[in-house]
């Protein structure tokens, strides 16, 4: 049986992970506990879309690389958006706005119980 991973187990793998494990152990423990889901094609498929990609994000910077003002779940939304993936920014898990320029790994829920990793990238703005 093929399962997506909702959390990180030790010795099995880190949440989001596509692996084959013994129907017993998927169907009695895994799936029963909600550590895993079933993987389905389009879970699969959307899942390793995002993970596979990385958005770009360029903000005017002050000093110490501060923004001027912050990236928030709708900027996330249009650079999805500009990727060709529709995601509907309350799927977008992010506590609080970004305020400086780095790279962050933000959640995207994809399904009541399969959350992707999204790289986002804040870069300084060149004008």
């Amino acid at each position: 049986m093929e399962v997506v991973l909702l959390e990180d187990i030790p010795n099995l793998g880190q949440a989001t992970d596509l692996i084959k494990v013994a129907d017993g152990f998927g169907r009695n423990y895994l799936l029963p506990q909600k550590k895993a889901l079933k993987a389905t094609p389009k879970n699969i498929k959307l899942a390793k879309k995002i993970e596979s990609i990385s958005c770009t994000i360029s903000k005017q910077v002050g000093e110490e690389d501060k923004l001027f003002g912050s990236v928030t779940s709708i900027d996330i939304e249009k650079a999805l958006k500009n990727e060709k993936i529709e995601i509907d920014r309350k799927n977008i898990i992010l506590p609080e706005p970004i305020k400086s320029i780095g790279i962050y790994t933000v959640p995207i829920k994809l399904h009541h119980e399969v959350t992707a990793q999204l790289k986002v990238w804040v870069v300084k703005s060149t004008t």
